[in-house]
């Protein structure tokens, strides 16, 4: 068990404040990771007993990024594990969609993770390791009614990990992506309307929404030396949901 080990190892995770990311953080440090976490209300209250330290950064503004990686580095050392669980969405027709909501979705979910990557990526690259996990989506798959400009981040999203994988992976440095399934979170818990919730269950393989629990898994799986060689890859936790078909 020794390869799924994180013991000395440092953790960022955007977003880890709560939801995937704040299981995620948990899971890490009891994976024996030392676990740093962001988002833009951060605090040590909201982060856990667990967590080393939480900052509070607006990740949809590069320039915050690079004070934030450059901080983190000086605060904590050089770090092996970026995780991007950022995320928002507006589940509604796309014709009824406007400008300011498909920039304040993009932001956060794709604008953000590519920023943070390329805040994190050069101190990766010289020391020859590291690995980044960006979470994506089951809508980066397939399309989703009432819900394209999240699709679309999440679909910028699985292209953005393959070409950092593509162009950093003889570095050292792996990027993947977990495309979680229906899980009930903060997000879309009051977002995700009755009958979507109903069809989601139906549809889904194993007959059930996940537990978020049930995603650090694939998450400490990805950041650990049991995967030195996927690079490039988006893992679905998604309980056979796409494999039922149509």
């Amino acid at each position: 068990m020794e390869l799924f080990s994180l013991k000395d190892r440092l953790a960022v995770i955007i977003g880890g404040t709560g939801g995937i990311g704040g299981e995620i953080a948990a899971a890490y440090a009891q994976a024996g990771a030392r676990v740093v976490v962001a988002g833009r209300r951060a605090s040590a209250e909201s982060a856990g007993a667990s967590v080393a330290a939480a900052y509070a950064v607006d990740a949809r503004r590069p320039e915050a990024l690079a004070t934030f990686a450059a901080r983190v580095r000086a605060d904590h050392g050089p770090v092996d594990v970026l995780v991007n669980c950022q995320g928002t969405t507006e589940i509604k027709p796309a014709l009824a969609v406007s400008e300011e909501e498909y920039d304040r979705v993009l932001d956060t979910n794709l604008k953000s993770v590519f920023f943070a990557c390329a805040a994190f990526a050069p101190a990766m690259i010289e020391a020859g390791r590291g690995t980044m996990i960006n979470i994506a989506s089951l809508a980066a798959h397939t399309g989703w009614a009432q819900a394209a400009a999240y699709s679309a981040s999440k679909w910028g999203v699985v292209g953005l990990t393959q070409t950092f994988a593509a162009e950093w992976g003889a570095s050292g440095v792996r990027v993947n992506a977990i495309a979680p399934g229906f899980f009930l979170t903060d997000l879309n818990r009051e977002r995700m309307p009755p009958a979507r919730k109903e069809e989601a269950v139906r549809r889904c393989a194993m007959g059930r929404m996940g537990e978020l629990q049930e995603l650090v898994g694939a998450a400490i799986f990805l950041a650990s030396d049991a995967s030195a060689f996927v690079n490039g890859a988006t893992l679905r936790v998604d309980g056979g949901y796409l494999a039922s078909g149509i």
